[in-house]
């Protein structure tokens, strides 16, 4: 597990024991080999410590394998890894330590011994707003592996993994193994260019299992289970508003259940499998529903038709009559939660424009709402007083955000921009043409970040402060800023 394999800064198992945990090392150690021992940790503290710089993850890596080839030899002493760690861990709360900093770093040394390690071992980069690594051109690829292979393979994993952090290990591992492969083949070849084509059309599908998995486990680790499932039923939604909640539910739970299996998993095929497997549930699901999906489903390879779907624009809506909005009952029965999900896919097929980061702070605040009304004293009282506020507030609010990513999505991007300008000339006939330019070119790098379907979630929300809750039974008025 990659637990195993990221001491002393990986997760340490108090139930089990220190020996458990050198045991495990050292058996990764002699099983992997030194050098694919090292490999391994530079993906995985790479991943972990996502912001570091390469030479910070470079020592840490050192000081890791160091400690497993010294202790982990025949005949060393069963303390010898222990008071190792326990020495990495004092000099990680060094003032001047070149391990990958960490805000939270300077709370774990207030502890001591195993206390520290356990609190060290918890720390972690958040995520990467969006995938900053860009491929060279083959040519300076060549130059840099020529120069130095070692150097250059380091540097490539680091940036790689740091880039697409929360994407499986394994996936990881496949996707630079590959790639390493294909340049130290390429890069002595008679005909380098002709090798390099072959080679990435060949790991086309091996990029895209990166990409997608570091997007939808991205979006589990920042929702969770049950906020992934609306967010995936949503998704659905507005790319086949003509299917019903019966339809699409079932589909989004799937999905969920496929990233809570895989996005930690260290089987080595376990997403590439489980979600080959839901996408042929998706084909057969929904195929005859839009034609579009169903030409996405004709592909050979699976993984691509993922992406297809996934890449799909959502669908205009259907002529639908008002969304029937959810009974005080059923709000506070055992099923309260399914009943407003249901009801935000309604308002999801109806506007299928308004972004996923929208209809997650609908979902937000309508637990909010459920929590704080249904043991309120007075039930009804509560959950009327919101309902006046939706009526007044909700519409306007999903108008705005389907009409901004409505327009992002059918125009050019000069055109959106010119339509953006035109439009707060209107709202904002006093604004002087600076405060203009800055307020569209504000909203112009929200909606090109936040409008698609595969905006970074944190990122996103971030982005949209809302004033006062606006869920299914309550109202607000989230602003961008």
């Amino acid at each position: 597990a990659e637990s195993q394999i990221l001491l002393p800064n990986a997760p340490f198992s108090a139930l089990t024991g220190r020996a458990y945990v050198r045991d495990k090392v050292c058996q990764e150690f002699k099983t992997l080999g030194k050098d694919e021992f090292r490999t391994l940790n530079i993906i995985a503290n790479s991943r972990k410590f996502s912001n570091a710089t390469f030479e910070e993850i470079n020592h840490l890596v050192h000081e890791i394998v160091s400690l497993a080839e010294t202790c982990c030899a025949e005949g060393t002493d069963p303390s010898c890894y222990d008071a190792g760690s326990s020495a990495l861990s004092v000099k990680s709360c060094s003032s001047r330590s070149p391990f990958p900093a960490h805000p939270g770093t300077a709370e774990c040394c207030t502890h001591e011994g195993l206390e520290r390690k356990l609190c060290l071992a918890a720390l972690r980069h958040p995520p990467q707003t969006v995938p900053k690594y860009l491929q060279p051109s083959n040519e300076e690829i060549c130059q840099g592996f020529k120069k130095d292979p070692k150097d250059f393979a380091d540097r490539f994993l680091h940036e790689y993994a740091s880039s697409y952090s929360q994407a499986p290990l394994p996936v990881l591992l496949g996707s630079t193994r590959t790639f390493l492969s294909m340049v130290s083949t390429c890069c002595i070849s008679p005909a380098p260019t002709v090798c390099f084509l072959k080679e990435k059309l060949e790991r086309k599908h091996l990029s895209l299992l990166t990409l997608m998995s570091n997007r939808v486990c991205s979006r589990f680790t920042a929702y969770g289970k049950d906020k992934v499932t609306f967010s995936y039923l949503a998704m659905l939604a507005q790319r086949t508003p003509s299917a019903s909640f019966e339809d699409l539910f079932p589909l989004a739970e799937d999905a969920a259940e496929v990233f809570s299996q895989c996005c930690d998993s260290v089987a080595e095929d376990c997403m590439q499998k489980k979600l080959s497997e839901h996408t042929t549930k998706l084909c057969s699901a929904l195929s005859a529903q839009d034609a579009r999906l169903a030409d996405c489903c004709q592909g050979k390879n699976i993984i691509n038709n993922y992406f297809c779907i996934s890449a799909l624009q959502p669908t205009p809506p259907p002529r639908l009559p008002e969304a029937p909005k959810p009974t005080n009952k059923q709000l506070c029965g055992k099923d309260g939660a399914q009943h407003v999900q249901r009801y935000l896919f309604e308002l999801g097929r109806r506007y299928t424009s308004v972004p996923d980061i929208f209809l997650g702070k609908l979902y937000d605040a309508s637990q909010k709402v459920i929590s704080e009304c249904c043991s309120a004293k007075d039930v009804p009282a509560c959950l009327d007083s919101k309902r006046q506020q939706m009526d007044r507030e909700l519409p306007p609010f999903l108008e705005k955000a389907n009409q901004l990513c409505g327009q992002y999505n059918k125009l050019n991007f000069l055109d959106f921009k010119k339509k953006l300008r035109e439009s707060l000339m209107r709202t904002l006939p006093d604004a002087s043409p600076e405060q203009l330019g800055l307020l569209v070119e504000q909203r112009a790098e929200f909606a090109s970040t936040c409008c698609p379907a595969t905006s970074p979630p944190l990122y996103c929300a971030s982005k949209v402060k809302p004033q006062t809750p606006v869920p299914c039974c309550a109202g607000g008025k989230p602003a961008l800023v």
